[in-house]
């Protein structure tokens, strides 16, 4: 039956044959007045019109269709394919092949915004890193290249500038050790080892640790009423005391003197628990919350640097979080303080 919205190439050719046919044989049967003869000039009119438009379509219009496919799967036909391109193609109106060759165009126009984005990021990781590791290689050099130029002879400077050095090796090394984590975690090669802990017993852990950090700060580190109830999370307790302590750390860095880092524990629901950090620090501006968790992102630059760390701390965070399944959050306003949160799981499910 024929399809006056979506005619396959035969309907088309018998419906134009058909459009060329009936004036010719009515051309016919008023010049010779007989009817056979506008009958005979309708039949072969109509068989060779037909095979002639036929013709036309399949070589001239979807031949090239079916190039226009192959390049946009940029294969060699399989032969799935070639009974796509003899059966179903033939049967796809202009406006449907438009369609998909729209959609391919869009899909590619995505991709290559996609690869923009992920060049400029590789650039800009490049450009940090580098960053990076001339800080302490350069002070390195200098430190050891005065020490060679006589200084190790001198009492009152040697030591100065051996301590120097070291503290500089270990910022390396913390660097190092750091891109080695998250170049781990990133491909998977981490493998969580998890169990059932109290999650409010692992942050009293962490205070304790950076207890030495708070006090020189004199910064308060507590527990929120309310949420000082134990909760059982079910995750790898080593990875979330790296995060716990990577957001704490953060907390003290930007956080004002005499200040406040408070965690807030919650079960959202029956599988999962919510727990926030809260500062009353520098804060940071809106712009900044989509990628402070991104490796060496700084919302200062100059500043960050002073205070020290690799700008990985978060990123790591991130990817620790995402393989438990898990998501990592961020609110912040500037010169009021920021707040840092991640869920974990309160079940093996």
């Amino acid at each position: 039956m024929f399809s006056e919205k979506n005619p396959s190439p035969k309907q088309l050719s018998a419906y134009t044959a058909l459009i060329v046919s009936i004036p010719v044989a009515l051309a016919f049967l008023i010049v010779e007045k007989q009817l056979w003869m506008g009958i005979v000039a309708f039949i072969i009119m109509f068989i060779c019109s037909y095979l002639l438009i036929s013709y036309v379509l399949e070589t001239f219009i979807f031949r090239k269709i079916k190039l226009i496919y192959k390049f946009i799967h940029q294969t060699k036909a399989s032969k799935r394919e070639e009974v796509y391109y003899k059966y179903i193609l033939p049967k796809k109106t202009i406006n449907e092949v438009k369609e998909d060759v729209e959609k391919w165009a869009a899909q590619r126009s995505e991709e290559i915004e996609l690869l923009k984005k992920t060049e400029a990021y590789r650039k800009e990781f490049l450009q940090n890193l580098s960053h990076e590791l001339k800080t302490p290689v350069f002070a390195i050099q200098g430190y050891v290249d005065t020490l060679l130029d006589g200084a190790i002879n001198d009492p009152n400077n040697n030591m100065k500038f051996l301590e120097n050095t070291s503290k500089n090796v270990d910022r390396l090394v913390a660097l190092l050790e750091d891109l080695d984590e998250i170049s781990k975690l990133e491909t998977n090669e981490q493998i969580l080892h998890q169990d059932f802990f109290i999650i409010q017993d692992l942050i009293k852990e962490v205070y304790d640790l950076l207890s030495l950090k708070l006090s020189k700060k004199n910064i308060k580190a507590s527990i929120k009423k309310g949420c000082d109830a134990p909760i059982t999370v079910y995750a790898d307790k080593e990875k979330i005391k790296q995060v716990v302590t990577n957001i704490i750390s953060n907390a003290i860095k930007y956080g004002k003197e005499n200040g406040t880092v408070i965690a807030s524990i919650y079960s959202t629901d029956d599988k999962n628990v919510l727990i926030e950090f809260s500062d009353d620090g520098i804060g940071m501006a809106e712009e900044h919350l989509q990628r402070i968790f991104e490796r060496f992102y700084r919302t200062d630059f100059g500043r960050s640097r002073n205070i020290g760390g690799s700008g990985l701390g978060l990123a790591i965070c991130k990817h620790i979080i995402e393989a438990h399944s898990q998501t990592i959050h961020a609110r912040s306003t500037l010169n009021v303080g920021t707040t840092i949160g991640f869920t974990l799981s309160s079940n093996k499910d």
